[in-house]
């Protein structure tokens, strides 16, 4: 008989979230849909940004709420009145955002992410 780790368990139910936004955030980088193998079954978002001219604030502002619409999509919380769960949702949505931004290397879209975490 095995023991479960509470601990481990709710790191497990952080980490498919997370998968969810690495698939996202690389459909990102690459402007395409991106299909992992690994986390076929879990959902995806893939924002679009080809449109948008990053060398102008109204670019970078655009793209930041697309991926931020995207990354509270990916990591929704299924239990609301859950905290464990809200704190999860909140820290998945904050990493999908800074990767997207990272993969990205627009530096008005990094500009305007700082201006958002400066803010809270």
């Amino acid at each position: 008989m095995s023991a479960i780790n509470p601990k481990r368990e709710s790191l497990r139910r952080v980490h498919a979230p997370a998968m969810m936004v690495i698939g996202c955030l690389v459909a990102i980088a690459s402007g395409a849909t991106f299909a992992a193998t690994a986390t076929a079954d879990l959902p995806s978002v893939t924002v679009k940004y080809g449109d948008l001219n990053l060398s102008t604030d109204e670019g970078a502002q655009r793209l930041y709420g697309r991926i931020a619409q995207a990354a509270r999509t990916v990591c929704a919380v299924q239990l609301p009145r859950n905290l464990k769960a809200m704190a999860a949702s909140r820290a998945c949505e904050a990493e999908a955002i800074a990767r997207a931004v990272s993969d990205v290397q627009s530096p008005g879209l990094a500009a305007t992410f700082a201006a958002h975490v400066s803010r809270g």
